[in-house]
């Protein structure tokens, strides 16, 4: 294989006629230029010049590689400026598979953050539940992968590196007029009467964990993956719910009382990378986007805690007004 170095040096020969001329425009020494069309002859297995009197003239294959020289070197010239590119972010492109919650919230917060600094850089969007996700991530069918877990789900595969995010904590949903509607919070264990709607396989099998611990096994009336089935399941009285705080900040039902529960359920969400993926510019760059994205959303949390605003968790959703629509996300 040759080297582009000696083909560039090849086609200034060619140009000029000569190496004494070649190694002027080039800035070598003539010797240096004789070296390195040696070099490209040995790489080649043939002689690419013969000498008639004074004058250099073209082999056969010499003929060839003068014919290819120009696109060669083009082709070399066109890859080094889109690798720059993608080296100084004005170009590339990463996939990022999220679960649905994390599809709504701060996935768009945080591709709005990236393409106004890079807008060179395109993002493609999966929607993936965990552990599925991180199952994509692994086969390379994306490069970063956005999963949730609680303290009892089995760990990642090893060959995976985590960025922590944010902890999201759970809510109980009750139906209008419920009595429990009038505490600010809720105990998990005075709930083990109630019928439930259960959600995904990964949500379900911590719920159903986390009843056992207090001591009830919790009577499943419906199972659906859909956030809004959910809350209208639960609005219609077929039975009560547990949700992420996350999905309450874009999606509420006018008929249903969310309230904060007892003791505190948090699912874990973090981002995650293969470890060589996270020196590729447009990777690190999405992971770093996502971190400070959660941090804010973490941060305007606990501010409007301090300042005793009430969290979308202790909303009573049953006196929004119907249609309302949720708040505008913080871009």
């Amino acid at each position: 294989m040759f080297d582009s170095r000696h083909v560039r040096v090849f086609a200034e020969v060619v140009r000029t006629g000569s190496y004494t001329a070649a190694a002027r425009n080039l800035g070598y020494t003539q010797p240096a230029i004789s070296q390195q069309m040696k070099a490209l002859e040995r790489a080649v297995g043939t002689p690419l010049f013969t000498r008639v009197g004074r004058r250099l003239r073209l082999t056969e294959a010499g003929e060839v590689l003068s014919g290819h020289a120009e696109g060669i070197l083009g082709a070399m010239s066109a890859a080094q400026e889109q690798m720059t590119a993608i080296a100084r972010l004005r170009s590339g492109h990463v996939r990022v598979a999220a679960f649905p919650s994390a599809s709504a919230t701060l996935v768009p917060q945080t591709t709005a953050r990236v393409m106004a600094e890079h807008p060179g850089i395109r993002i493609e969007l999966l929607e993936a539940e965990p552990p599925d996700s991180l199952d994509m991530l692994v086969r390379g069918e994306c490069d970063v992968t956005l999963a949730f877990g609680y303290d009892e789900t089995p760990a990642p595969p090893e060959e995976l590196m985590e960025v922590p995010l944010l902890d999201d904590p759970l809510v109980v949903l009750l139906p209008a007029g419920h009595p429990l509607t009038e505490e600010a919070s809720v105990e998990l264990r005075a709930l083990a009467g109630e019928r439930w709607i259960a959600g995904c396989r990964r949500c379900r099998g911590h719920f159903a964990q986390a009843c056992r611990a207090v001591g009830f096994t919790p009577d499943i009336a419906f199972t659906t993956d859909d956030n809004l089935a959910v809350q209208s399941l639960v609005a219609s009285g077929v039975g009560v719910a547990l949700m992420p705080r996350m999905v309450l900040s874009f999606l509420r039902h006018p008929k249903v009382t969310g309230r904060p529960l007892t003791p505190i359920g948090r699912r874990r969400i973090s981002a995650y990378t293969l470890p060589s993926h996270r020196r590729i510019p447009a990777t690190r760059l999405m992971l770093l986007a996502l971190r400070r994205t959660a941090d804010e959303q973490t941060r305007d949390e606990q501010t409007a805690e301090e300042q005793g605003a009430p969290a979308p968790t202790d909303t009573d959703m049953a006196r929004a007004e119907p249609g309302t629509e949720h708040p505008a996300l913080d871009l």
